[in-house]
């Protein structure tokens, strides 16, 4: 005997499910099928999953409805995961008179069914050049943030934010916030509101708030929750390694618009558990993160997940996002996880060997990697700087 609930009821009650459990309900009856095939339902989690979905509309990629969207942007996703090291394209791309390059962007662009995806990467290099091979935001030495559009790099905007330079600069998925940092005199860490910094006519001054939190080394923006940030520091005296978590609001106080952080989570590593060099986070709230000898997974509160051991080789660069964690070993070779789709867990999927011959002197300065490619970006001193470039060219 089937039973038939009202629409509007079922609605609210399959608005709570993932996609994976609409696709079960779908399953049950006609009826089901249709409810949990609802538009309504499936572009709620495209947009929570990608942030680009409130901007865009189905005809532009090609799709009829939201779960078809969905579906397929997942596979895209996913490509890496369900490859083999022989579904990669390797090349090697000189980085011609440049002695020094810091990679800060690459593209997101998906792989297609019918063709190929390209990569797009910008670097700034030890003779203040900016390359490109949407918006990208470049710090100088004089406290100034550029805003760039890519690949052209047209100047949008010049903003002085500090008195002196800009060492370390990191956006929120969506760009909605900026992470800056300067270490001359003293640490100073602010986190602006981009909107102020894009539209100074709109606003008084740069919108802004200081993080207290003293000795940061590393900092990374929780993907697909565009508020959240989780800073990795040094607590004197012992030295040991402490995780904060904040989340960042926009509060309106008459005419005025202010920043209000708030601690999330916080934990310190046990001694025993090393100092980590390299860390990231996923949507889910796992912290990844590398000592020389292993790759250890907490969740924000400081539980051990679980820990894969890198001996005697070891890790010199890590890469964490919503899909995957890439390792890179010491002698060059790179190791790709992938996030369990309904657990916190990770799961290795394949090993993509060194094909290059790495002379002592020669130092992986980063690895980065979108939905098509993963690129490491080597430094031989006194050679010119050179792209490590792995490209799926095989539809698995």
């Amino acid at each position: 005997m089937e039973v038939y609930l009202p629409s509007l009821p079922m609605m609210k009650i399959l608005s709570y499910l993932d996609a994976y459990s609409l696709l079960q309900v779908a399953q049950v009856n006609k009826n089901w099928n249709e409810l949990a095939s609802s538009d309504v339902l499936w572009r709620r989690l495209c947009q929570k999953r990608w942030f680009y979905c409130d901007m865009v509309t189905l005809p532009l990629h090609g799709k009829e409805t939201w779960k078809q969207f969905f579906i397929y942007r997942t596979w895209q996703e996913h490509a890496k995961s369900r490859a083999k090291p022989e579904d990669f394209t390797y090349k090697e791309i000189p980085v011609k008179f440049e002695f020094w390059a810091h990679p800060c962007y690459i593209s997101r662009h998906g792989l297609t069914r019918n063709g190929q995806g390209k990569s797009a990467i910008c670097m700034v290099t030890s003779v203040n050049r900016i390359s490109t091979w949407d918006i990208h935001e470049v710090g100088d030495v004089c406290g100034n943030l550029y805003i760039f559009r890519i690949p052209d790099l047209y100047l949008i905007s010049k903003v002085n934010v500090f008195p002196y330079s800009i060492d370390e600069l990191y956006c929120s998925p969506q760009k909605k916030w900026v992470f800056l940092m300067g270490k001359r005199l003293h640490d100073l860490i602010k986190v602006f509101y981009m909107s102020s910094l894009l539209r100074p006519s709109e606003f008084s001054a740069p919108v802004s708030t200081v993080l207290e939190v003293p000795l940061i080394r590393k900092v990374f923006w929780t993907p697909r929750r565009e508020d959240r940030i989780t800073l990795i520091s040094t607590v004197s005296p012992q030295n040991n390694t402490k995780f904060d978590t904040f989340d960042m609001k926009l509060e309106g106080i008459g005419n005025k618009v202010t920043i209000q952080e708030y601690l999330t989570a916080s934990f310190s590593l046990a001694e025993r558990e090393g100092k980590p060099d390299y860390f990231g986070v996923s949507d889910k709230d796992v912290i990844v993160c590398s000592t020389g000898s292993s790759l250890l997974l907490f969740d924000i509160n400081g539980l051990r997940l679980q820990t894969f051991q890198y001996c005697p080789e070891e890790i010199w660069k890590l890469w964490v996002d919503p899909v995957h964690v890439i390792v890179t070993c010491n002698d060059g070779s790179l190791d790709v996880y992938a996030w369990e789709e309904r657990s916190l867990l990770l799961r290795k999927c394949y090993r993509l060997l060194n094909r290059r011959y790495q002379p002592p002197s020669a130092f992986i300065i980063e690895t980065l990697c979108d939905d098509v490619s993963i690129i490491l970006v080597m430094t031989n001193s006194p050679n010119p700087c050179c792209l490590i470039a792995y490209t799926l060219n095989v539809c698995s």
